[in-house]
C-alpha cells in the first residue's frame, strides 16, 4: 500500500473500515476538505471500491452516481487531491477526507464547488459590531478572494479543453484542433501570437484584447496536448518571483 500519510497509517485495516460505516445502497457521503486553508473543496460519493482506491494511491477516487463509474479526482485536469486523513464520524455515515489539493475543486475553475452564496441572511449584532481588526481581516480576505476569482476562467477553460480532448464532441473547433494534433496547434499560436504583435503595433486595445485571448486559449489547448497543467506554469511564475532582483 502506497504511503499516505502516519495517521492513515494508523487507521483500522480496510475491512474493518467497511463493517463501522453505514453504506446507504453501497454509497457513502465524503466531504473534502483542504487540510491547510480549513476550506471544504467539495462532497462526492464513494463506495468500497473507491474507498479502497483512495487508501492505496492516496489520490481521491469516488463514485459517479450519474455516469456509474469509478473517478479519480483529476485524472483529466490534473487537479488532484493528495490525501493527508481519512475519517468518519460518529454515526459512520459520513466521511472526511482532508487533502491537498492541486489547483481547483470545481469543475468550474472555483476553488471550492461551494461559491454559491446565498444572500440576504440576517447579520447578527456581533458581526455588525466587529472590531476594527476584524474588519481589517475581512477585508483583506475579500481582496484576496477577488484575486482568485479573476483567474478562475482560465482554470474552467482548461477544465472544458480537457473535457473537449477526452469526449471529442463532432464539430468542435478544440476537437478539430486535438485531431490535426501539436503542429496544427504550434501553427495556430504563430498565427495568433503574429496578429497579436500587429494589433499592439496598431495601438488597437480593442483588437489587442481579441487577439491575447485568442493566445491564451492556443497555449491552453498546447499545454493540455503536452499533458503541462496551467498549475505548473502558475508555481514556475511563482518562483520567479521569490527570486531575489537584480534591478
Amino acid at each position: 500500500m502506497t504511503k499516505v500519510s502516519n495517521e492513515i497509517k494508523e487507521q483500522l485495516s480496510l475491512e474493518q473500515v467497511v463493517e463501522h460505516i453505514r453504506w446507504d445502497e453501497g454509497l457513502v457521503p465524503a466531504i473534502v476538505q483542504d487540510v491547510d486553508t480549513r476550506e471544504v473543496l467539495m462532497m462526492a460519493y464513494m463506495n468500497r471500491e473507491s474507498l479502497k482506491l483512495s487508501l492505496e494511491s492516496g489520490e481521491t477516487w469516488f463514485w459517479s452516481r450519474s455516469r456509474q463509474e469509478l473517478w479519480n479526482k483529476g485524472a483529466t485536469s490534473g487537479n488532484v487531491q493528495k490525501i493527508v486523513s481519512l475519517k468518519y464520524d460518529c454515526d459512520g455515515d459520513t466521511l472526511l477526507v482532508e487533502v491537498k489539493p492541486k489547483g481547483p475543486a470545481c469543475h468550474t475553475g472555483a476553488v471550492t464547488c461551494f461559491h454559491n452564496e446565498i444572500i440576504g441572511m440576517p447579520a447578527n449584532e456581533a458581526g455588525q459590531a466587529g472590531t476594527e481588526e476584524s474588519a481589517d481581516s475581512s477585508t483583506a480576505s475579500s481582496s484576496s478572494s477577488s484575486a482568485q476569482r479573476r483567474f478562475e476562467v482560465l482554470a474552467e477553460l482548461e477544465s472544458v479543453i480537457a473535457e473537449r480532448e477526452r469526449e471529442r464532441p463532432e464539430g468542435a473547433y478544440t476537437t478539430y484542433l486535438f485531431d490535426k494534433g501539436v503542429d496544427k496547434i504550434l501553427k495556430k499560436i504563430g498565427e495568433e501570437a503574429s496578429e497579436t504583435i500587429i494589433a499592439a503595433k496598431n495601438k488597437d486595445n480593442d483588437e489587442l484584447r481579441l487577439e491575447v485571448s485568442d493566445l491564451m486559449y492556443h497555449l491552453l489547448v498546447l499545454l493540455q496536448e503536452r499533458k503541462l497543467p496551467l498549475d505548473d506554469i502558475m508555481s514556475e511564475l511563482s518562483r520567479r518571483h521569490e527570486r531575489p532582483r537584480r534591478d
